[in-house]
């Protein structure tokens, strides 16, 4: 899993389930903060069918750290909503990840979180295929 990946996923990740994650991996690194945790907000963009000119949608709160761990390694992390602690822990999972502890992030965090989002997504497209409704044509006897 590349950077980008595992930050987009932590960074959409409900709060209470990155926290769940990390207590469950029992973690404990030393950290000197950087940046310390802050809640702003950021301006969603959207496009029309996903292919037309960009929009401004609205705005979101996120919140934000960055940590550098005592090896060197320095972690950023993004989480929305409100969450210090959230974010804290997504900038000590992105530094984790990229040291020699990353199999272990990656089994214990990143791939509960993958499948909480699968499963998410799953459950909004099934109600999302129950409200589909196809049309079609009948043949009217004109040919």
């Amino acid at each position: 899993m590349e950077r980008t990946e595992w930050l987009g996923l932590m960074a959409k990740a409900d709060a209470s389930e990155l926290m769940g994650c990390w207590e469950a991996a029992n973690l404990s690194p030393d950290y000197t903060e950087l940046r310390p945790p802050e809640i702003g907000s950021v301006m969603v963009r959207g496009r029309m069918g996903g292919k037309g000119d960009a929009f401004n949608l609205g705005e979101m709160t996120v919140s934000r750290c960055s940590v550098q761990l005592s090896c060197g390694t320095v972690g950023h992390g993004y989480i929305r909503g409100r969450s210090k602690q959230a974010a804290r822990h997504v900038a000590l999972c992105d530094a984790l990840l990229q040291t020699d502890d990353a199999p272990n992030i990656t089994s214990k965090i990143l791939s509960v979180l993958a499948g909480k989002r699968e499963a998410a997504v799953a459950e909004t497209a099934g109600k999302a295929a129950a409200t589909k409704v196809d049309f079609f044509t009948l043949v009217r006897g004109e040919d």
